[in-house]
């Protein structure tokens, strides 16, 4: 299937080139020059990857991220952010509000593109809720069971979504409060130590098999799912 790509810039050239591109290359289009035009085109059929421009009329990119990141319907878009500003903190900034990538302007548009597949392969076992397998445990979203081999794994419904999360999500890490607003969601209040307890149920919940140690604690920043030792 065609993956959809929103497009919001506001400097016409740029706009124009990018559509061209990405249409040379097999995506399907949109694009919107300022933030009121952007949120309009959020309807379904939701797009599969969102370019966004760090500035334009009516708003920001981070702006438009957090709008993003707080709606159950958008939260799982990925983001790509696109940028003159290529200061290390303006990159934490973007990526600190869910941003799945950035890219400096100028740029190539051979590097663009694969950027753009690389995001979408990462995205896509949670877009196409395909089962999920790594080392050895395997996550089905559609019958909802995980399983190591013939075993099923018995965990609550917060661990599933835990585990779900990280295995669609690894290597990188992700502190407390981003997990509480990727799994639990921005508009449940809970404790920022709750993270805490699901991640040791979890822990314990794949432990017969020897999984948890892919559930690793990075100390003073978060938690990471990684296949690496």
């Amino acid at each position: 299937m065609t993956a959809r790509i929103l497009i919001v810039e506001d400097e016409a050239a740029i706009r124009e080139m990018l559509s061209f591109v990405m249409e040379q290359h097999g995506f399907a289009t949109t694009a919107a020059e300022d933030f009121e035009s952007a949120s309009a085109l959020l309807t379904e059929p939701y797009p599969d990857l969102i370019l966004l421009d760090w500035m334009f009329p009516g708003g920001s990119g981070i702006q438009f991220a957090k709008t993003l990141k707080q709606d159950e319907f958008t939260r799982q878009i990925p983001i790509i952010m696109l940028t003159a500003r290529g200061e290390e903190e303006d990159k934490v900034k973007g990526l600190e509000v869910g941003a799945d990538d950035y890219i400096t302007k100028p740029f190539s548009p051979k590097e663009l593109v694969a950027r753009i597949k690389a995001v979408l392969r990462r995205a896509a076992p949670t877009r196409l809720e395909d089962t999920i397998e790594v080392q050895g445990l395997t996550l089905d979203p559609v019958s909802h069971r995980v399983t190591v081999g013939e075993s099923v794994l018995d965990m609550g419904p917060t661990e599933f979504r835990l585990l779900h999360f990280f295995m669609t999500h690894p290597e990188r890490v992700y502190s407390r409060e981003q997990l509480l607003d990727n799994v639990w969601g921005t508009n449940v209040y809970v404790e920022d130590r709750t993270v805490d307890v699901h991640i040791r149920r979890l822990r314990k919940a794949v432990e017969p098999s020897g999984h948890d140690r892919l559930i690793q604690t990075v100390r003073g920043a978060g938690y990471r799912f990684s296949a690496r030792t």
